[in-house]
C-alpha cells in the first residue's frame, strides 16, 4: 500500500515550510562511496553559543555523581539544543534525530505552540494538587477523552510510562478480582518493581524477587519467531519469508494463540486479571504481530475474566499514521488504555484512560498521586494534541513514513546484512542479520560500526530488541520526505562502510 498526497491541514505559525511533504528523488541523496558524504537538508535555524559546563566536566560529573546511567556512542554527544526534528551540540554540530529522546518528542524539539504554552502556564501556575480545580487539568482531561473511542472516557493523570502501567495492573487486579497477568515476551512495560514482571527482556531484570503473578506467552514475531509467512503484517513492507496459507487464512496467527492456550492452561490460575501488550513492540524491536492476533487474544483473555490493557506509550497520538491510536489497526477495543512519552513531547507525563465501570471498582481504595495532572504538563499536553492537528502529523506519519519503510526496504533487498524493515508510520524497526539464510543477529561490533558512521554523518538512530540487533526509526513527527532520503543516505553509506571494513 502506497499512501500519497499532500497536506493541506493548518501548521503552526512559521513552520508550514518545515512541515510540508518534498516530494524529491531518493536517488539525489544516495551516497556512493566516491560521492562524498550526504548532503544535510537545510535547517534555517541557529542554535545558541553554547557557554555550559566543558565536555571533560560534563563527562567527569556524570561518572562521579550520576547513578549509572547508560550513554549512547564510544563518544557520547553534548545535546545542546533542539528545534523540531533537529538537535545541536556543544559545538554546534546539526543532528537529525531519528529517536526522538526515545520516541518521546512527538511534535517537534521546542515546538513553538508548545514552548509558548509552557511559557503561559509558568507564569500563572506551576503546580497545585489535584485535590483542587484548576481549568487546564479539566481542560486536558476532556480532550484527551475526546479523542478516545468508544467507552474509554475516564482519565487518570500520573508521570511515567512504567507508573501508568503499575496503576493499569493495579485496576485490572483490584477490578476482576483475579490475579494473573499475562504479557508478551520480547515486551518492555517499565522497569517498576511492579510493572517488571510483565517487561519480557532479561536486561532490565535484576536478580532480586519482582512482579508476582506475571505470565509471558511466545512472542508472534513473524519474522524471527517459529512462525510468519509474507503476508502477516499490517505494514507497506511485508517479511521475507515465504508463506502457504490459503486465502483469509494465517497458520502464523493460529500458532501464536495456540501458544497463548497453552500459557493460560498451564501458568496461570483459571481466571486472570488482564493481558498487557504493545500494539506494536517499541523496546522489543518494533514488533508487528500477525494479522487479527489481537483480536483473537482479546476475546480468550475476556473469556477468562480478563480485562485487555493497550500500551499505547509508544504508538499512540497518530505515530502509526493510520490511526490516531495504535489499538485501532487490530480494530480492537481495550479496557485500559496507557499513555506517556510522546503525550506531553519530553515533559513528564503520562496517563491512564479506561471505562466508568472499572473506575467505580479502582476507587473502593484511595489512589493519590501528587503530580498527577500538574498544571505545567497539562498545558502542554493541551498544546500537543493541538499541534498534532494543526500541523496534520497523523498524515505526515503516514506519508513519511511510508515513503521510508518503502526506501529502507530497497536497501534489505539490496544488503544481505540488512534482514527485515518493518513498522507502520514512523514507527520503523529495520533488524541486522549475519545473513538471510541463518538469521543470526549481526554482532554488537558490527552493529556500533553502523551506528557510528550515523551518527558521525548527523543522523541519530535507537537500538532495541531481544539481541539489541534492530534500529529504531522513530522521530518527530515533523519529519519531511526529504529528511527521510538523507537518513537513508546516511544509513546505506554506513551499510557500504560496512562491506568495506569486513571484506579487509
Amino acid at each position: 500500500m502506497r499512501l500519497a498526497g499532500t497536506m493541506t491541514s493548518a501548521l503552526s505559525k512559521g513552520y508550514h515550510k518545515l512541515l510540508q511533504p518534498l516530494h524529491l528523488s531518493a536517488v539525489s541523496f544516495r551516497c556512493l562511496s566516491n560521492n562524498g558524504p550526504p548532503k544535510m537538508p537545510p535547517c534555517d535555524f541557529t542554535p545558541e553559543k553554547y557557554t555550559g559546563l566543558p565536555y571533560e566536566d560534563v563527562v567527569r560529573i556524570r561518572k562521579s555523581n550520576l547513578s549509572a546511567v547508560m550513554t549512547y556512542y564510544k563518544k557520547p554527544i553534548l545535546v545542546h539544543q533542539g528545534h523540531m526534528q533537529w538537535v545541536f551540540d556543544h559545538e554546534g554540530k546539526r543532528y537529525l534525530d531519528l529517536f526522538a529522546g526515545i520516541v518521546t518528542v512527538s511534535v517537534g524539539h521546542c515546538h513553538p505552540k508548545v514552548t509558548e504554552a509552557a511559557k503561559k502556564q509558568m507564569e500563572r501556575l506551576w503546580h497545585t494538587t489535584n485535590i483542587y480545580l484548576h481549568s487546564p487539568i479539566h481542560t486536558y482531561a476532556e480532550k484527551l477523552a475526546s479523542r478516545m473511542p468508544g467507552k474509554l472516557k475516564v482519565v487518570f493523570l500520573c508521570n511515567s510510562g512504567s507508573e501508568a502501567n503499575d496503576v493499569a495492573m493495579f485496576m485490572a487486579r483490584v477490578h476482576t478480582g483475579n490475579f494473573d497477568i499475562i504479557s508478551l515476551r520480547s515486551g518492555y512495560h517499565g522497569a517498576n518493581p511492579y510493572s517488571l514482571g510483565i517487561t519480557g527482556h532479561s536486561s532490565y531484570k535484576p536478580a532480586v524477587a519482582n512482579g508476582f503473578g506475571c505470565h509471558m506467552t511466545m512472542c508472534p514475531d513473524v519474522f524471527r519467531g517459529v512462525w510468519g509467512g509474507s503476508h502477516c503484517r499490517d505494514s507497506p513492507v511485508q517479511s521475507i519469508r515465504t508463506c502457504s496459507c490459503s486465502p483469509g487464512s494465517c497458520e502464523a496467527k493460529d500458532n501464536y494463540i495456540e501458544q497463548l492456550r497453552e500459557t493460560l492452561d498451564t501458568s496461570a490460575g483459571k481466571k486472570v486479571a488482564g493481558f498487557f501488550a504493545e500494539p506494536m513492540m517499541g523496546v522489543g524491536g518494533v514488533v508487528q504481530y500477525p494479522k487479527n492476533f489481537l483480536k483473537e487474544a482479546y476475546e480468550i483473555i475476556r473469556a477468562k475474566g480478563g480485562v485487555c490493557i493497550s500500551d499505547e506509550v509508544q504508538t499512540g497520538f497518530g505515530r502509526t499514521g493510520s490511526n490516531y491510536w495504535g489499538f485501532e489497526n487490530h480494530e480492537v477495543m481495550p479496557d485500559i488504555v496507557t499513555l506517556a512519552k510522546g503525550i506531553g513531547n519530553g515533559f513528564p507525563m503520562a496517563a491512564v484512560v479506561t471505562t466508568e465501570e472499572i473506575v467505580k471498582s479502582f476507587t473502593q481504595a484511595l489512589y493519590f498521586n501528587t503530580f498527577g495532572g500538574n498544571p505545567m504538563a497539562c498545558a502542554i499536553g493541551s498544546a500537543v494534541l493541538d499541534a498534532i492537528d494543526e500541523d496534520g502529523l497523523q498524515n505526515n506519519c503516514a506519508v513519511v513514513g511510508t515513503h521510508l519503510l518503502l526506501e529502507l526496504a530497497k536497501l534489505r533487498d539490496k544488503y544481505e546484512i540488512v534482514g527485515d524493515v518493518r513498522g507502520k508510520g514512523l514507527m520503523i524497526g529495520v533488524e541486522m542479520v549475519k545473513d538471510k539464510k541463518s538469521l543470526k543477529p549481526l554482532p554488537a561490533e558490527e552493529m556500533s560500526l553502523i551506528w557510528e558512521h550515523c551518527k558521525d554523518n548527523g543522523v541519530l538512530l535507537g537500538k532495541g530488541g531481544l539481541y539489541s540487533n534492530t534500529f529504531r526509526i522513530k522521530p518527530p513527527m515533523c519529519i519531511t520526505k526529504e529528511d527521510a532520503d538523507f537518513a537513508v543516505a546516511v544509513f546505506e553509506s554506513a551499510l557500504i562502510r560496512h562491506q568495506q571494513m569486513i571484506s579487509r
